[in-house]
């Protein structure tokens, strides 16, 4: 660990582990519940002022929005524009839940800047992510790295009572595909510091049996924020590969999963995405949407009236 992250976390001291724990225990608490929150990626395409607008007329509580290179807000302007984006989404009476950043360790650009800027903010919850296997190494010989690189972003957001979500992807060389990897990388790690955001979507597709039902189980503990999308198996000229769909469509056994995640105890941030096509260019993050304004609200009312009723149906929410 360099010297800099242990001179944080020394002075971080008690404070901040009792801060982390009382923030842990909240989360646990009787009564509480999940924040379900709109990724902000979807609307790239306008700015923090008209998106605040949208996500109340949809009717989501809360925004996942989007710290990185493109994103509602840029890392490198993170100490500027973070609390004015802040501002607006509550004024609007909406949450700001999370960010989703581009940091990957502690030594990632404007990491610090970013970390430090949120807790500043209010903010407990960033997602975090992108380790990827080299073909040139052993796999255990590279947990071992991601793991040490792990412990130093752990130690960054110690000192300002943050916490990461390690964003779970499916897909070949994707650290957290096989989910028993991020396991064996988080398991001696203080989970309130870094910890797991769970994609029920993604982990369907990489177990869509029993597999992921197991991986929820080993990773439960670990979970701190969930990503919530659908999709279904299609055969085109590259053969079988997913197509994402609103949610209802595809496999995704949500019901299943909403009630692993109430007796889990969970209760963070829920994030709706929506990454397929017939939203238009949206679900891509591009900057110009390729529908019009009322369809776009129509697909986004359609999922989360989908998400409640199922949320109701198992007591989730």
């Amino acid at each position: 660990m360099n010297t800099d992250i242990s001179r944080r976390t020394l002075l971080a001291g008690v404070a901040t582990a009792a801060a982390s724990s009382t923030a842990s225990s909240a989360a646990t608490a009787p009564g509480a519940k999940p924040q379900l929150c709109v990724f902000s990626k979807h609307f790239q395409w306008t700015n923090v002022p008209e998106m605040t607008s949208l996500v109340s007329e949809i009717g989501f509580e809360a925004v996942d929005l989007t710290v990185r290179d493109a994103g509602h807000v840029l890392p490198e302007r993170v100490a500027d524009d973070l609390p004015k984006a802040a501002e607006t989404i509550r004024k609007a009476g909406l949450k700001l839940a999370m960010i989703t950043s581009g940091i990957v360790d502690a030594h990632s650009p404007h990491a610090e800047t970013v970390v430090k800027t949120a807790s500043a903010v209010g903010l407990k919850y960033y997602r975090w992510g992108g380790f990827k296997y080299s073909q040139a190494k052993s796999i255990p010989a590279q947990l071992v790295e991601f793991r040490a690189r792990s412990k130093d972003l752990a130690a960054l957001n110690k000192s300002y009572g943050m916490c990461a979500m390690y964003h779970t992807h499916s897909g070949v060389g994707q650290v957290g595909a096989s989910f028993w990897d991020l396991w064996e990388i988080l398991k001696d790690l203080d989970n309130d510091a870094v910890s797991v955001n769970y994609d029920i979507g993604h982990a369907t597709v990489e177990g869509g049996l029993g597999g992921w039902l197991h991986s929820a189980r080993l990773l439960m503990p670990m979970i701190r924020g969930t990503a919530i999308k659908d999709f279904y198996w299609a055969k085109g000229t590259k053969g079988w590969t997913p197509e994402w769909c609103g949610l209802g469509q595809g496999m995704v056994n949500f019901a299943e999963y909403f009630r692993m995640l109430k007796k889990g105890g969970f209760a963070g941030p829920v994030q709706v995405h929506f990454e397929y096509p017939e939203l238009g260019d949206a679900h891509t993050g591009k900057t110009k949407s390729t529908i019009s304004r009322d369809k776009f609200v129509a697909i986004m009312k359609r999922d989360l009236k989908v998400y409640r009723a199922v949320a109701a149906e198992t007591a989730f929410a």
